[in-house]
């Protein structure tokens, strides 16, 4: 149950999303892409796609290819995707221009331990990319493990965490 204050925080940010959704400050990107033109002189191509999992307990809702057509012609592009199982079974081979996967999902499965040069969760043997940030060739892979919890509302030793990724062209 939330507290009076968690409520009130609650009901702010979802009146502050509504309001940025209706003055078309956001995007929802929910199985579709867009491009966007950076610097004056860059595109990026931004993608969203609902839930897509290669895990059987999970659901396929997502359609990447009809979600791609907005950026298919743009040599750099992001995708949000919440599973992070989808960047191996479907875009590393089948989309090049995807160079970087934003992920979730996994939770860190709100336990493990990270020291320096090592990190262990039992979500290791469920997932391959299960937190932080995996390459392959010129593409990437960051999973977030979030903030939120799933079934035990708490953590151990997986911390709650809020990514800021800067993106730098080469010239």
């Amino acid at each position: 149950m939330l507290s009076t204050t968690q409520s009130k925080l609650l009901n702010e940010v979802a009146e502050r999303y509504s309001q940025a959704i209706s003055a078309d400050a956001l995007a929802y990107l929910e199985g579709r892409g867009i491009s966007e033109e950076v610097a004056g002189k860059y595109r990026l191509g931004i993608i969203g796609i609902e839930n897509w999992s290669a895990k059987s307990r999970f659901p396929k809702y997502g359609n990447f290819k009809k979600a791609f057509a907005g950026a298919a012609e743009i040599p750099f592009s992001i995708l949000l995707s919440h599973d992070p199982s989808h960047w191996r079974a479907e875009i590393l081979e089948q989309y090049p221009t995807v160079a970087l996967t934003l992920s979730g999902h996994t939770h860190g499965m709100q336990f493990g331990f990270e020291i320096p040069g090592l990190q262990w969760s039992p979500v290791q043997y469920v997932y391959n990319e299960w937190a932080g940030l995996y390459k392959h060739a010129k593409q990437a892979l960051y999973v977030n493990r979030g903030f939120g919890f799933i079934g035990y509302p708490g953590r151990v030793g997986i911390l709650p965490e809020i990514t800021v990724i800067e993106l730098f062209s080469k010239d």
